[in-house]
């Protein structure tokens, strides 16, 4: 995918819990910065009528409701975890979804680029490494978290057990190999703010690179700066 205009774009990803949510949000308050949540983009294409005509297709009524939506309960039941027949159903289902999440997401990052109204996109997505999204992106952060710290947080939010986020986790790239991909582990082990200064930072001077490229290329741009 091209970009019209050098905004630096970060992936930012991390074990599931770690707070990479907030750490984006945090950011976004305090600076002209577009989150794009992938997981948001991924339940609204769940919506789209073509994708749950195949998801019917490969999987049958028993994932959807009784109004016709995918219930996402039982289609997490049969896709995470880590024994063969989860694994090839979530392989089938990432075939149908993935395209069409990649597809949103390629167009939000043209469309935000092009407002000129930005400096800086956050591609806060959980499978960031696992779809191959990380190739529309300047940077990869990942968010770095306590074991307790992330099931406490999927308990409160998500009414998650330990044995729930192990499931989910099994169906992930494994933490370690995430880190070895990044450009930068923030560590979220305190506060949230602590944590949102390290991103602020990391950006700050992707956004001076940014300038700095533009500048090299446009030396009248330069001077006039």
């Amino acid at each position: 995918m091209s970009v019209s205009r050098n905004v630096p774009v970060i992936g930012l990803t991390g074990g599931i819990g770690s707070g990479k949510s907030a750490v984006a949000r945090w950011l976004a308050e305090r600076r002209n910065v577009r989150v794009i949540d992938g997981d948001a983009i991924g339940h609204d294409v769940l919506r789209h009528s073509d994708i749950k005509k195949r998801l019917r297709a490969e999987f049958g009524s028993v994932i959807f409701s009784a109004d016709g939506d995918i219930d996402r309960r039982p289609l997490a039941a049969l896709v995470f975890g880590a024994s063969p027949e989860q694994r090839n159903a979530r392989r089938r289902l990432e075939e149908i979804v993935h395209p069409e999440i990649r597809r949103v997401i390629s167009e939000t990052i043209s469309r935000e680029t092009a407002s000129h109204n930005i400096d800086v996109i956050i591609l806060d997505a959980a499978v960031l490494l696992e779809a191959g999204w990380n190739d529309v992106c300047t940077a990869v952060v990942f968010v770095d978290s306590p074991l307790e710290a992330r099931q406490k947080r999927v308990q409160q939010s998500r009414g998650w057990s330990g044995d729930d986020l192990v499931k989910r986790e099994a169906s992930q790239m494994g933490l370690d190999e995430k880190k070895s991909h990044a450009d930068l582990i923030i560590s979220n082990d305190s506060t949230l703010e602590r944590a949102g200064h390290q991103l602020e930072e990391f950006v700050d001077r992707l956004i001076a690179a940014a300038l700095d490229g533009a500048a090299a290329a446009d030396p009248s741009r330069a001077a006039d700066e």
